[in-house]
């Protein structure tokens, strides 16, 4: 209340005094009401937090991580052939565009198998190299719609219990040799150790791959999944490196700049439709100064039109603009004789600079552009164009082979923390490492041992230590880690990005050793360990082998899994005999489905 001139009362205590003393014990008796309500979840959470505390005291106890032991049932037979990503179940699920359903499309975590999955009825240890270049186990691989489409070609013929590789394909039905000595006669570098990695795309059972072993050369094959031919399935139990892939949306998972030479013989990819845009991405992982070798339409047209089910006319105007769209992407024609062609990424910068006038096609990639972004990355209608400050990236400027495997290359500076120190610390650690896994695993060096993948590589010095076996390196940089992925194809081997939360592209039983270095210590907070030692199984054939070399946290943890998977494993100490790191030499056991399994 106010004063008749406006000024208000003085205050009355008393009246203050008993408003506040009722809401204080409102707020008391709401308190306890509270309290009951939520009772029963308190108890919970304290139940929780002990039970918690008691696995901690236990991990405490022994300083390792602990698992319960644990059996995994098998899957049906149905799934002989399981690759989960590129699943054709899934298909119908996913666009026709450009064949995008045949791209990597993994399934939810609430569709993933928790199963092992099993060979084929009547599989055998498969025949070992180099014998196996020329055959295979018709059990292991059966699948005979290629000897019956392409018999005239002479990719393969079955005889009895085996397939046999002649070394023929669409352009070279009389021998891949002859084919690659006429590829050798127009690019000299295929001699000399020049080139030393390629890729084949479309790469049929993978023949050209295979020769080119002989010369020097790692390549990697790519063809995708189908419901077929099982190409890439060919290439692996052949002993020769491939992996399940297309041309499509998405980049292919490589780094820029990475490979020496690039092929394609009548590989059905249309390379001058939609811009060009699968011309741009072989463009992207070519390194400056090399090659892409084309056979097949539209080269030749002139003497071989009347084959192709088209007109002259036709394929001329297909040849014109093909040589157009390569020429506006920075490329030369190098060399062309019968039915090939050869193209050369230029390195000279002044190409790339007319592409930044705005009128050119395609555009030359803006900065924000990263070229090294490969994994689920969308193919840009772009040129990336080399970067001026590396000056030993180019073909002409790198050491040729096998000089570049121990030559610290110009891009580890590249990677944080990396160094030439660093890189020849690296190196030369992996030599001592491979002189105790000789020890620990004989079977390393032997006809036993062919296709080899590590799994979480760093430069490739696991694989640059084996270069002397009998044997191929698959070297793998996840996807969340430092890209040393350019690294590793600079010193003159081969490599892929991956997500091991997610499965490999690849069909089951194609490796003969996996090896990981610290994997889970690394990704363990996002991968959960029995999703990716099921992965191993599905990947490694049987009587294959698996080195772990993990912290002693995880490795009682991993075993325990590994026995659930019919795994032998055996612990060991490492070289240097240190208690906070141990090594795992596991062997996956050869077992045969059944309806009571």
């Amino acid at each position: 209340m106010k004063h008749k001139d406006g000024k208000p009362f003085p205050p009355d205590k008393s009246s203050r005094t008993v408003p506040m003393a009722i809401l204080f014990f409102v707020l008391c008796g709401f308190s306890f009401y509270l309290g009951g309500i939520f009772c029963s979840e308190k108890v919970k959470y304290v139940a929780d937090d002990i039970t918690e505390a008691v696995d901690t005291t236990q991990e405490m106890a022994t300083g390792t991580l602990q698992t319960k032991a644990v059996t995994f049932p098998v899957c049906s037979i149905e799934y002989q052939d399981y690759t989960p990503c590129t699943d054709p179940r899934r298909w119908k699920k996913y666009s026709l565009h450009r064949l995008s359903f045949l791209e990597r499309h993994c399934p939810p975590i609430f569709e993933r198998k928790e199963c092992l999955v099993p060979p084929p009825d009547g599989y055998k240890s498969p025949i070992r190299w180099p014998k196996s270049r020329d055959e295979c186990w018709y059990r292991n691989v059966p699948y005979d719609w290629i000897n019956k489409q392409k018999s005239n070609q002479h990719w393969l013929r079955k005889e009895g219990e085996k397939f046999f590789f002649p070394g023929g394909g669409t352009m070279f039905p009389n021998g891949v040799s002859a084919y690659v000595d006429l590829m050798q006669d127009l690019i000299p570098g295929i001699k000399d150790g020049t080139i030393r990695t390629a890729i084949d795309t479309g790469c049929g059972v993978a023949s050209w791959g295979g020769d080119l072993l002989d010369r020097g050369i790692l390549t990697v094959s790519l063809a995708p999944r189908d419901n077929h031919e099982a190409q890439v399935q060919f290439a692996l139990e052949r002993g020769i490196p491939a992996i399940l892939g297309i041309i499509s949306t998405q980049r292919l998972p490589f780094p820029s700049n990475s490979f020496d030479m690039a092929h394609c013989s009548r590989c059905l990819i249309p390379w001058t439709e939609f811009g060009g845009i699968y011309l741009l991405e072989v463009h992207r992982i070519l390194r400056p100064g090399g090659f892409w070798v084309l056979s097949g339409p539209p080269v030749n047209y002139e003497h071989r039109w009347r084959g192709w089910n088209t007109t002259i006319e036709d394929q001329r105007s297909d040849y014109e603009k093909l040589q157009e769209l390569l020429t506006s992407m920075c490329f030369k024609l190098y060399n062309k004789k019968d039915d090939i062609a050869v193209w050369q990424k230029l390195s000279d910068n002044s190409c790339y600079k007319k592409l930044e006038n705005p009128d050119s096609y395609p555009p030359k990639c803006d900065d924000g552009t990263e070229p090294d972004s490969a994994w689920y990355t969308p193919i840009r209608p772009c040129v990336v164009s080399p970067n001026p400050k590396y000056k030993k990236v180019a073909l002409k400027s790198l050491l040729k082979w096998p000089q570049r495997l121990h030559a610290a290359p110009e891009r580890v500076s590249d990677v944080r923390g990396g160094s030439d120190g660093a890189f020849n610390h690296d190196d030369s650690k992996w030599k001592t490492r491979m002189k105790h896994y000789n020890k620990l695993l004989p079977a390393i060096g032997t006809d036993k041992i062919r296709n080899v993948m590590d799994m979480n590589t760093l430069y490739g010095g696991f694989a640059a230590a084996l270069t002397d076996y009998p044997l191929w390196v698959m070297n793998v940089v996840s996807s969340y880690a430092a890209n040393t992925l350019p690294v590793v194809y600079d010193r003159g081997l081969i490599g892929t990005y991956h997500d091991w939360c997610e499965a490999f592209s690849t069909y089951p039983r194609t490796y003969d050793l996996l090896h990981l270095d610290g994997f889970f210590t690394a990704e363990s907070h996002r991968c959960e360990a029995k999703y990716v030692l099921l992965e191993m199984d599905r990947i490694l054939r049987p009587n294959g082998y698996a080195i772990i070399r993990e912290s002693s946290y995880f490795v009682d943890s991993v075993a325990t899994i590994a026995k659930g998977m019919r795994w032998g494993c055996h612990k060991e100490d490492t070289e240097y005999g240190s208690e906070k790191e141990k090594i795992l030499i596991c062997q996956k056991k050869l077992w045969y489905y059944s309806k009571q399994s």
